[in-house]
């Protein structure tokens, strides 16, 4: 009930609501809160981001501006073209139709992309808590009432019926109002390490992202490669099969030994034994494709990734070094964290301090709702308190040491972050140059034992060579293939780690990532426990 909606008092000028006298006197005590927080100032440091690295390039010799080529599948020289921007959907650069299924399944179905967006709700649902909490007054309203019956020995009175009992009624309706002034800024220092830990959970969040949509990518790759090494192996086994045909023909018309039966038994029956492996890693990453893109592997449903699906970009993205810190979402995750310790500092430098508090009371006070409207049932108070600690045994002080040496470490965890990434851009961009020589250098070396095993095999039909010159053919073919195989398929590895080192594009992302990440980000956050 409103008590003061209709009741007037007089004062000095003539009537004044008892509404206005209370916000006369909640302004008074509000310009009073404000200005101790005003003339006050936050305790601890003030946080400045780590300086960016002034590195002129990643490795130790400036990058080679464009790899090797050579010819068959990945063979594509690549330029890399410093400074140019990181696409949102970087992946969709290798124009693989099954790819980028598999990464928009991941994204909307992913628990560990879930888990990131709940906990970053979570830190931000914190955050306004302890902004209610910490930097607003504290209002509470009451209305209380009792009735008691006393006897007249007890209530020392007249009695209020025959038999000398009396009843009393009691009303009370009253507003309470506490602040905790923030005069040296604990409470604003503690709102700020909140603000960084919300921070900390944004960068948390697109960490997970561009490590899911990274290993659905390379996943993708290494399927490709496994589908690729079989499909090479069977069809050397195939080929292998039918030489052992021929030679067994041979065998049976007494043309040559049983020694060589055997060892062209023994060639195929050892690049069979390689197809189960080959097998068992590709069902595996299957598997794990499955898993990333939040279903079980029977459920799964699949697309087929193959390398002659693939498309090698030829321009390469290079961010600047001074873009790095600023696009990694580790390394800004890490500079959060270490402005949630600078803010513990100020934090454990105001308890040191004294702490002010401002408490007022405004109601009315009866025996009958009749008094609760009487200007001659008003009660008030007004006090303000001040604490300071004097003696706890060094333990303050030592919390501030302690919030420094957290600092500190955070500082160092900060700089290992940012010397990771660095080593991360370099070695892939290391790999690249390298990568492409090693597959310049295995389609040479594959077309060459191609070609050997085209003419031992005409010269051993023809009798001028003999059967161990095949078989020797042969798995030299077979190595070179093989290896070719993987060579293409790393070309494409070190492109997808080349994106992933240099932070992922998020920047250009043009819906938030809530929308992105599919319906696990639009489950409702008003769900009551």
């Amino acid at each position: 009930m409103s008590h003061a909606s209709t009741v007037h008092i007089v004062g000095k000028d003539g009537p004044v609501s008892r509404r206005a006298v209370a916000r006369a006197r909640t302004s008074r005590l509000g310009a009073l809160a404000l200005f101790l927080v005003v003339a006050g100032c936050a305790v601890g440091p003030d946080f400045k981001p780590p300086a960016t690295p002034t590195a002129a390039h990643y490795t130790e010799q400036p990058a080679s501006g464009t790899t090797v080529d050579s010819p068959g599948l990945g063979g594509a020289a690549q330029r890399l073209v410093p400074g140019a921007d990181i696409p949102a959907q970087w992946w969709t650069v290798f124009h693989s139709p099954e790819i980028d299924r598999l990464v928009q399944e991941a994204l909307a179905n992913s628990p560990t992309l879930g888990a990131a967006q709940a906990t970053l709700r979570q830190a931000r649902e914190t955050l306004r808590a302890n902004e209610g909490g910490l930097l607003s007054p504290s209002v509470t309203g009451s209305l209380q009432g009792s009735r008691q019956r006393t006897t007249a020995g007890v209530s020392g009175g007249p009695s209020g019926s025959s038999d000398g009992s009396r009843e009393l009624n009691t009303l009370n309706a009253t507003v309470d109002v506490s602040y905790n002034v923030d005069v040296f800024g604990g409470a604003r220092r503690q709102i700020e390490g909140f603000q960084a830990q919300l921070d900390l959970q944004k960068e948390q969040l697109e960490a997970t992202y561009l490590t899911l949509t990274s290993n659905v990518v390379t996943t993708a790759l290494r399927e490709a490669s496994f589908r690729a090494q079989l499909k090479a192996t069977q069809d050397i086994a195939e080929t292998q099969a039918k030489a052992l045909e021929i030679v067994q023909a041979q065998y049976a018309a007494g043309a040559v030994q049983r020694a060589l039966v055997l060892q062209q038994r023994t060639q195929l029956a050892s690049t069979q034994a390689t197809i189960p492996g080959l097998e068992k890693q590709l069902a595996q990453t299957r598997n794990q494709l499955a898993i990333l893109t939040g279903r079980t592997p029977s459920e799964a449903d699949l697309p087929t990734t193959t390398l002659e699906g693939l498309t090698l970009p030829t321009d390469l993205p290079v961010s600047l070094p001074s873009s790095l810190v600023r696009q990694r979402p580790d390394i800004r995750a890490s500079e959060a964290q270490l402005h949630q310790a600078s803010a513990q500092i100020g934090v454990a430098t105001a308890n040191m301090l004294p702490q002010f508090n401002i408490t007022a009371e405004y109601g009315v006070t009866g025996s009958s709702l009749s008094h609760l409207i009487s200007p001659t049932h008003t009660i008030w108070s007004l006090a303000g308190g001040l604490t300071q600690p004097i003696f706890k045994g060094g333990q303050l002080a030592a919390e501030r040491r302690a919030a420094i040496a957290a600092y500190d470490a955070a500082s160092q965890q900060y700089r290992g972050t940012v010397l990771l990434a660095f080593q991360n851009v370099a070695d892939t961009l290391v790999a690249l140059d390298s990568d492409a020589k090693t597959l310049a250098a295995d389609a040479e070396a594959d077309a060459l034992a191609s070609e050997t095993l085209v003419l031992t095999q005409s010269q051993y039909r023809l009798g001028a060579v003999g059967y161990l010159s095949l078989l020797i053919a042969q798995q030299q073919y077979f190595q070179a293939h093989t290896t070719l195989v993987q060579a293409q398929a790393q070309r494409f590895t070190d492109t997808a780690t080349l994106f992933q080192a240099l932070g992922g594009g998020w920047w250009n992302r043009t819906e938030p990532l809530a929308e992105v990440a599919g319906p696990l980000a639009d489950r409702s956050t008003n769900t009551q426990p």
